[in-house]
Parts: C-alpha cells; structure tokens; sequence
C-alpha cells in the first residue's frame, strides 16, 4: 500500500508596524471560511475565494484603516501567498496547469494558473467604479500582485466583460479560486514533479 501524502496546512503570522495579519490555509480540508479584516466586502471576496477554491482559510487581520485600506489588503495577500506556498511543501506533484472561467449575472472572467515556483501577475481589469462597499476597486491588483508574487505562481486574470463592478470582481476572484483549485490538485498518476527542470523550486532550478 502506498504511503499517504501529508495533509497541506500552513499558519502565517505576519506583523509590521502597518497591519497584523494570522492567516491558517488547509488545501486539503475545505470548510467554512472565517475571514475578518474590519473590510466588508474583502471579506466577502476571500470567502468567495476559500469557498470556489475548496480551501479551509481563516484570517484575522487588522491594520490601518484610518489612513486607507491599501497597507491591509497588500499584506493580506502576502500572508495568503506565502501560505500558499509554505502549504504545498516539497511534493509537488500536482497539475500545476489551470485555467478556469466563471460568471456572475453580466460579468465574466477568465483565469489562467502555473503553479511554476515563478511570480508573474497579469491582471486585465478595470472597474466601473471606484468604491465597492467602501472597498477601493484599484486595490483589487495590489491583493492579486502581492498573492502572486508569495505565492510563486504565474496569473493571468482577466475581466472578460461587465458593468456591475461588484460583479466584477467577484467573477475574478471566483475564476481564480476554481483555477486555483484544479492546479493544486493532487495527480496521482505523476511519478515526479510536472516539470523538465525536475522542480518547481525556481531558485533550485537556478543552482
């Protein structure tokens, strides 16, 4: 009988003089997500995006606010990132590949995911307006930058169309979360690593 495969989990407690973020990530043990960020509608997108990904997530995080929510939802998507990758761990035989769309009412979007142990972000997004629910709409790339970027993954996210900015970005996150999910996902027919470098270490690759 084969040996098991480790269950994914990580806890990120991230803390600067800006924000405070606890974050517990279980790739491998959906449930209810609990999210507090003090920002509402962000809220809302990362239950979208713990909900469609099929992901155990649990934040807490505080910051800022007073000054404007830029500094929370960066950090956020650091400790979200770096969760991300502290969870897949060393067996990265997953799919690695995905893409996905979804649509909410008017608006749909597309995203395309290689967990390549690479950072790249392309976002093709520009909202109606501004504000969603006193959450800033141009802080929707900070979050998608900063995920990326820790989470050494390639994302290409784009609004395909829309008019309800609410709608929006929703759509982006749920694309994204169900793209995330595929590409994660455990192949039990790979003997090794999806890659012919023989890694999805980007830096091992470079020694």
């Amino acid at each position: 009988m084969s040996k098991s495969r480790p269950r994914r989990v990580a806890k990120i407690n991230r803390k600067t003089r800006e924000t405070e973020v606890k974050l517990v990530l279980d790739l491998d043990r959906p449930g209810p997500p609990a999210i507090d960020t003090g920002i509402g509608f962000f809220n809302h997108m990362l239950e979208a995006l713990a909900v469609h990904g099929r992901m155990g997530l649990e934040i807490e995080a505080r910051g800022d606010l007073h000054i404007d929510q830029h500094h929370l939802v960066e950090d956020v998507g650091i400790a979200l990132g770096a969760a991300l990758r502290e969870a897949l761990g060393d067996d990265l035989r997953i799919r690695r590949f995905a893409h996905a769309y979804a649509p909410l009412d008017d608006a749909l979007a597309r995203a395309v995911v290689d967990v390549s142990g690479r950072a790249f972000l392309h976002l093709d997004f520009k909202p109606r307006r501004s504000t969603v629910g006193g959450f800033d709409a141009d802080l929707v790339a900070e979050f998608f930058q900063a995920f990326a970027a820790n989470a050494k993954i390639n994302l290409h996210a784009s609004l395909l169309y829309g008019k309800n900015t609410h709608h929006q970005i929703e759509a982006l996150f749920k694309a994204t979360a169900l793209a995330l999910r595929a590409a994660v996902g455990r192949d039990q027919t790979l003997g090794a690593v999806p890659s012919t470098k023989g890694t999805l270490d980007e830096k091992a690759a470079r020694k």
